[in-house]
């Protein structure tokens, strides 16, 4: 008889998380995490989300987060779970009164794309040192409740003087019928956005860097956004409607879909 597993599957440091082990996220919130989606074992864009953990864990914590010690960590939790297709995150935290980092490895079943063409409530909000992917987010939390409560299917961030910078957990994207254009302001590069730039480029179709304003988003054909479970269109933005352009959401699938891929 097979014992089940639970959903989500957690390990620390490559062990079952103990309740003391669990404390840990509870009580010292600061961290950093990148999520992932595991297909058959695979990874896109792996050495990204490495690289992404190695870097912040020396700015947070001052040390190195070895890349194959966390490629270890994953296969190992994947193992633990019992699951070769799952959603996984790997967090780095410093217990209080500790010296040395700990790795918290989730393991959950896998997130179905969803391509339902979104809308979003612009927000005033802008977040903190923006480069690191970190663990609660109040603000981000918050105004995406309020975006749904009024209707919309998340919220837009938006710096002082309406400059668009990121969705709540998403990255954005426009299209202004010759090239995709993603806002140059503070924001996190999300992996599907630098996998997304690199597959573009190799398809001669380079994207760019443009600031992006409430007032100028009448200038764009379409949008999308896009983060670890992929990429979707977006149809509204506050009063201000996009078509889905079909082409450039073929071209994108296309260019997400040729990203290299790892096994872990």
């Amino acid at each position: 008889m097979t014992t089940s597993v639970p959903d989500p599957y957690v390990e620390f440091d490559g062990h079952p998380a103990t309740g003391d082990d669990l404390r840990i996220p509870a009580f010292a919130g600061y961290g950093h995490f990148t999520a992932m989606q595991v297909r058959d074992r695979m990874v896109r864009g792996l050495d990204l989300h490495l690289d992404r953990l190695d870097s912040a864990n020396q700015e947070l914590f001052g040390s190195p987060l070895g890349r194959e010690h966390v490629r270890e960590l994953i296969g190992h939790a994947l193992d633990g779970a019992r699951r070769h297709d799952a959603s996984v995150r790997v967090h780095g935290f410093m217990p209080p009164g500790s010296t040395a980092p700990v790795t918290m490895v989730t393991v959950r079943g896998p997130a179905p794309g969803d391509r339902t063409p979104r809308s979003l409530m612009s927000v005033p909000f802008a977040r903190a040192v923006p480069h690191i992917k970190r663990p609660g987010e109040f603000a981000q939390i918050y105004y995406g409740q309020q975006a749904r409560r009024a209707g919309f299917d998340d919220a837009l961030l938006t710096s002082p003087g309406g400059m668009v910078t990121e969705g709540a957990v998403t990255n954005i994207g426009f299209w202004d019928g010759t090239a995709v254009v993603w806002p140059d302001a503070p924001a996190l590069e999300g992996i599907t956005m630098a996998l997304l730039e690199s597959g573009l480029a190799r398809a001669g179709r380079p994207s760019l860097r443009r600031g992006v304003t409430l007032e100028g988003l009448g200038a764009y054909r379409s949008a999308f956004v896009s983060n670890s479970q992929g990429v979707a269109p977006v149809h509204r933005i506050d009063d201000i409607t996009f078509a889905v352009d079909e082409e450039l959401m073929r071209l994108l699938a296309q260019a997400y879909a040729d990203a290299p891929c790892e096994r872990v």
